[in-house]
């Protein structure tokens, strides 16, 4: 079995009242099987989660469990991991086939037994016509699949990759996230992938675990965490472009923010200071005015199929997206925009959490 649990997992650098915490109390149950994806901002303590599992990092307090052993003591090669770098780390003067074999040999296993695994690992990457060549004589692309193959081979109970597409081009890194989702699709063995970017973690993820300074933010499936953030970090990191967030006063159906009261299609929350949150696609251009919101266009972008339109409502920054189809608004226009109650996110002004309606209120928040 190859479930992974994170029991109030912390790390610190450095001993008593010197000492520098990055990792505060991590909790997450990962079933046997399930490809993660851990995501967040450089500096978030991500891959340091990932090499404490690895045994590459020591815990400070709290405990690692790998299938029903607990690990904080093992050494990586006694914790049936195989992981997968950023750097590719192959041997340049040995073939794919060597580079692919030689942890096998190096643990004696039976020349027809690595013969076998090696096989088997290239017909899933699509390396049999490269067993012979060297690095040198690889792509970029070529060699990380190289890197997956001699992590395959080891049969582990756990992949942890390591943002291993971030040395590719943004065409690779495309054709690279198919391969590793093709990959789990046969192998089915539990993966821990890190990156910092979101279109990796939203593609590949079955369920994600957003962190910010060395917390959890939000654990949840890509639909989860985009349609519903626990929290207005989660909401500005996931989604390209971010998650407009408005700071203001409710009261009842109005929302007062910036200089302009904008009429909601339910009631907020609660009355007071909130942060009302509205993803750019769900923001609708409309014909009428009435209990529309007024946003005053500054700028816009071309991006083929989609365009953004910046602007302000009331003094309070803006974006829509908008198709790339459609007639484009002109600098100065004011557009009337509409926003559906079940698209609007609210969170409390003070500690940025989700705040979730009344029951009987609706779905919105």
């Amino acid at each position: 079995m190859g479930s992974i649990s994170l029991r109030q997992v912390q790390k610190s650098y450095g001993q008593g009242a010197k000492a520098v915490k990055v990792i505060h109390g991590v909790d997450a149950e990962i079933a046997d099987g399930e490809f993660i994806v851990i995501v967040g901002p450089s500096g978030c303590g991500k891959s340091t989660l990932l090499r404490m599992v690895a045994g590459l990092e020591e815990i400070s307090s709290g405990e690692i469990a790998i299938g029903a052993r607990v690990v904080n003591r093992l050494e990586p090669a006694e914790r049936d991991i195989a992981m997968v770098f950023q750097n590719y780390a192959l041997y340049p003067h040995m073939s794919v086939y060597d580079n692919m074999a030689y942890g096998l040999k190096i643990a004696k296993v039976p020349k027809a037994e690595i013969e076998q695994r090696v096989q088997k690992a290239a017909r899933i990457l699509e390396l049999g016509m490269l067993l012979e060549r060297k690095p040198r004589q690889l792509s970029g692309g070529q060699r990380q699949r190289v890197a997956m193959g001699r992590a395959i081979v080891r049969q582990p109970q756990v992949f942890l990759f390591d943002e291993p597409l971030s040395n590719l081009d943004a065409k690779l890194r495309a054709q690279t996230r198919l391969e590793i989702q093709k990959l789990h699709a046969e192998l089915g063995v539990t993966s821990l992938f890190v990156t910092h970017d979101q279109v990796e973690a939203m593609t590949l993820a079955q369920r994600m675990i957003v962190m910010n300074a060395g917390r959890i933010e939000q654990i949840g499936t890509p639909e989860e965490v985009y349609l519903e953030p626990a929290t207005t970090f989660v909401a500005g990191f996931i989604g390209n472009p971010p998650m407009n967030l408005l700071q203001g006063q409710a009261e009842g159906t109005r929302f007062t923010v910036e200089g302009v009261t904008l009429a909601l299609p339910q009631p907020a929350p609660r009355t007071g200071p909130l942060l009302l949150g509205v993803r750019p696609e769900h923001a609708l251009m409309r014909a009428g005015t009435e209990n529309a919101w007024p946003l005053t266009v500054e700028m816009l972008e071309m991006l083929g199929a989609e365009r953004l339109v910046y602007g302000r409502l009331g003094k309070a920054p803006f974006t829509l997206r908008i198709e790339g189809t459609l007639p484009p608004p002109r600098l100065g226009d004011t557009l009337a925009l509409a926003v559906a109650a079940q698209h609007l996110h609210w969170f409390d002004a003070g500690t940025g959490v989700r705040v979730r309606p009344a029951a009987g209120t609706g779905p919105s928040a």
